[in-house]
């Protein structure tokens, strides 16, 4: 707790708004779509599913096959603890749909659907296929429930482990717009991951990394994912991390309130 609390000071002591940034791309980006007020339709979907998750009250036996949890002491849990505590909040959620609709995103992955809050934001957008992995039956049943019952046909999910789903991905020929993080919160795993999807990225791709400042791990796996000489930007908006491979760019480092 007090390694989070002094990274979250540090981010906030070496954060900006959209005030002094010399990205044509990144001043875009934080003007037209992190700031974007537009009251979009597709919120009532994300949220109408988020409270219907919100309202379930039935006991689950999950399998953790990420960094555990710091909220839940048994693997016993109700649902609709999973979806205050685990999953995506409504104000990220709603900053999720904005990102794969400013981007432009057609063909996306989800590594951790969890019960499914990100995919619907991603999914939202009606031209976008999302594909998402998780790796517990148990919440994987659940999720695929929900996304049925809200008619998301453009998301496939996939109950697999991120190791044996990676491989099938990689054996497929197209590349991936955007590729969101949100399995794994431990350090190997991220690095992992992150070098294994890279042949799936394009100069306009975008990788989105959860909980970044979640443990000096993470943090260090976010540096190092910054360095990579293929990563052109990088946004640390504290809860996210997000890199783009932009060819055309020089490379740039930026930590942006949101």
């Amino acid at each position: 707790m007090t390694s989070q609390l002094f990274s979250y000071l540090k981010f906030i002591i070496n954060s900006q708004n959209q005030h002094g940034l010399h990205s044509p791309f990144v001043y875009d980006l934080v003007t037209k779509c992190f700031y974007d007020k537009t009251p979009y339709p597709e919120y009532e979907l994300i949220k109408n599913y988020r409270n219907d998750l919100l309202g379930n009250k039935k006991q689950i036996e999950i399998t953790d096959l990420g960094a555990g949890s710091r909220v839940f002491k048994s693997n016993r849990r109700p649902v609709f603890s999973i979806a205050k505590n685990s999953g995506i909040t409504l104000y990220r959620a709603k900053m999720l749909y904005r990102l794969v609709k400013y981007l432009n995103i057609r063909n996306a992955l989800e590594l951790g659907t969890s019960l499914g809050i990100a995919s619907v934001s991603i999914g939202a957008n009606r031209k976008t296929q999302l594909n998402t992995m998780e790796g517990c039956s148990e919440i994987a049943r659940i999720a695929g429930n929900q996304l049925d019952k809200f008619k998301l046909k453009n998301i496939q999910l996939i109950n697999i482990q991120f190791e044996e789903g990676i491989k099938e991905v990689l054996h497929e020929p197209a590349e991936l717009d955007l590729i969101y993080f949100d399995g794994n919160h431990q350090k190997e795993a991220t690095l992992k991951y992150f070098h294994q999807l890279l042949p799936k990225a394009h100069s306009d791709s975008v990788f989105i990394f959860d909980d970044i400042h979640w443990s000096p791990g993470m943090e260090e796996a976010w540096e190092e994912i910054k360095k990579h000489p293929k990563v052109k930007v990088s946004i640390d908006t504290y809860k996210w991390g997000l890199v783009f491979f932009r060819k055309e760019q020089v490379k740039q480092d930026f930590i942006i309130r949101v």
